[in-house]
């Protein structure tokens, strides 16, 4: 694979085959990320556990103390005064079946997260497909399938992220921006990292986190030593 030559400059600064400590490696991150835009510092965590088992999947949310620095594009989908409500909240979208349809027919996905009111499931299971693949299915466990929406969009609003399992048992998760600074970044990590850790199925077996690595956009991954007890 060819890297560009920014890329291969930031790479210089990572020791190869090196585990660093979390704030050596948070300081490196941020040294790394060096593109025109203040680029997002991501966790990588690969999971000893099968995806392919039920009682093994881990899911869940956290807040992040200093938020995730993104401007979240937040779509609500409910009808009357739960409309209302999601309007006065700060939902960047609401509406109801039209907003469903516009999805279908048109492939329109211009949001980061979707908020749905419980009445709404049933309907929203014809674009379930479209949802899905992109993370972006409402669902109770993630705090996004809810009848209290001011609640779910003033979480989200103020750093709420899901992390979950993919099929190769990896989590990926924004842990803010680079212009954060290490202390900030680390609050976050560690928050982070302490709900995957307690997200910890019991019939997981041997080795739980396999490796931690973090990483700019456009950076080189910056593996970690960290040890938590759950190793």
């Amino acid at each position: 694979m060819k890297f560009g030559k920014r890329y291969a400059e930031s790479a210089k600064l990572v020791e190869k085959g090196k585990t660093y400590s979390v704030d050596d490696a948070l300081d490196l991150a941020v040294k790394t990320a060096n593109a025109k835009f203040d680029e997002t510092i991501e966790l990588h965590v690969r999971l000893g556990v099968d995806s392919k088992n039920a009682d093994q999947q881990v899911r869940g949310v956290v807040v992040l103390p200093n938020g995730t620095g993104k401007k979240v594009r937040i779509l609500v989908i409910a009808k009357g005064d739960k409309a209302d409500e999601a309007e006065k909240a700060g939902a960047d979208y609401v509406g109801a079946e039209e907003i469903i349809a516009k999805i279908q027919n048109q492939g329109w996905l211009d949001f980061d997260v979707c908020i749905t009111t419980l009445d709404m499931m049933g309907a929203i299971g014809r674009i379930a497909k479209i949802l899905g693949p992109k993370g972006l299915m409402p669902s109770p466990k993630s705090g996004t399938a809810t009848n209290d929406v001011a609640k779910a969009i003033a979480d989200i609003k103020a750093g709420k992220v899901e992390y979950r399992l993919d099929k190769n048992e990896n989590i990926h998760c924004p842990i803010g921006k680079a212009s954060f600074g290490k202390d900030k970044l680390k609050e976050n990590f560690t928050t982070l990292m302490d709900a995957i850790v307690k997200a910890k199925p019991a019939a997981a077996k041997g080795t739980y986190l396999k490796s931690v690595t973090v990483a700019s956009s456009m950076g080189p991954g910056i593996r970690i030593n960290y040890t938590d007890g759950a190793n």
